[in-house]
């Protein structure tokens, strides 16, 4: 099967530059079978089972290589999905607000039903920097919560929450690790939410997470980092939170400066 490079195609302002096509026009093979399959996974639709590796690569003229890397693209772009030992077509990707809206609201209010799987709660001591972060004398203890996310019941992210004892000390048994700690902290332990900073990045998930979460450790991840303070100003968590690259984005709303 050939796999050289495909013909060399016009570009233009406006014109395939912006659809992905280098400069030099000459489209490499694997980009081309990723738009056959987008075509493919737009007649099949949302939950649709493509053939097999070995079926596409004959129907497209093209090595098993190939066609693997064109399916990684769509995987890491959340186009497809993992069922099994098929692959199947991804609906659209969950949106997160960047607010101070807990995860369970912003999934519910796209229609999907949110969940958590409690990992881990227990004391710690706080190192120095997250000492310094919840302004916290370094080794007063603290809480740490770790969660997976689920959406529709599947994982989709790992969460970490660190807060001191001494804000909520009944949490082990105050709390329903199922459900929204927002929620909790409002309407059970009293205490108002003010304002928080959060910065993104993208990384690979650890080993461990990769586990955990039930991903490749290859698929890209959102990560986020969040310092929450409560209405008076104080600081009250520092959240991490780790986002399957291929089933969220995350959106919020600007306006024009002053």
């Amino acid at each position: 099967m050939d796999d050289t490079p495909g013909p060399a195609v016009p570009s233009g302002p406006g014109g395939p530059i912006r659809s992905g096509i280098p400069e030099h026009g000459r489209v490499p093979k694997y980009y081309a079978v990723k738009g056959q399959l987008e075509s493919l996974l737009d007649e099949l639709g949302e939950g649709g089972v493509l053939p097999t590796e070995r079926e596409l690569a004959v129907r497209f003229e093209v090595a098993r290589e190939t066609l693997r890397q064109a399916l990684r693209d769509l995987l890491i772009q959340g186009r497809v999905r993992r069922r099994g030992r098929s692959t199947v077509v991804a609906g659209p990707k969950l949106e997160q607000p960047l607010s101070l809206a807990s995860y369970t609201e912003g999934v519910r209010r796209q229609g999907h039903v949110p969940g958590r799987t409690l990992i881990g709660l227990e004391q710690l001591a706080a190192d120095p920097q997250l000492a310094g972060r919840l302004r916290l004398a370094a080794g007063e203890r603290v809480w740490h919560l770790e969660r997976v996310l689920l959406a529709d019941g599947e994982r989709v992210g790992l969460e970490s929450t660190y807060l001191a004892v001494a804000r909520v000390p009944a949490l082990d048994r105050d709390f329903d690790p199922g459900s929204s700690f927002y929620a909790f902290l409002r309407e059970r332990a009293g205490i108002g939410l003010g304002v928080a900073e959060e910065r993104i990045e993208t990384v690979l998930a650890s080993p461990r997470e990769a586990l955990l979460i039930g991903t490749p450790p290859a698929l890209p991840m959102l990560l986020l980092h969040r310092l929450t303070r409560d209405a008076t100003g104080v600081p009250l968590e520092r959240v991490r939170s780790l986002y399957r690259g291929d089933r969220f984005s995350f959106t919020t709303r600007l306006a024009a400066a002053d």
